[in-house]
């Protein structure tokens, strides 16, 4: 069984993934070769900034985004390993 996830960091990597705009969110995102600025993610969706940057802090806190800040706005790239530790985690199920 992948021991690098407990059970309370699936729990939130599986709810920040239950929404379908976060989903888009990083799909989005994976298209881009470098990082992606929030005001480009927010001219993506006829959604509201704050809505925007609740999203974004939810994939950041389940650690599926890396987040850095470019003077006063924020950018965004996937976070590889924490993409690939979940799924690894749920590859584990179908084992045996």
């Amino acid at each position: 069984m992948n021991t690098t996830l407990d059970d309370k960091k699936v729990e939130k990597i599986s709810k920040a993934l239950s929404d379908p705009y976060r989903i888009k969110i990083m799909q989005a995102i994976r298209e881009e070769k470098d990082w992606l600025q929030c005001q480009v993610i927010k001219e993506m969706f006829n959604l509201a900034q704050s809505t925007i940057s609740h999203h974004i802090n939810q994939l950041v806190e389940a650690d599926l985004l890396h987040a850095e800040k470019d003077g006063r706005h924020a950018r965004y790239k996937i976070n590889k390993k924490g993409v690939r530790d979940y799924v690894s985690y749920l590859n584990d199920f179908s084992k045996k």
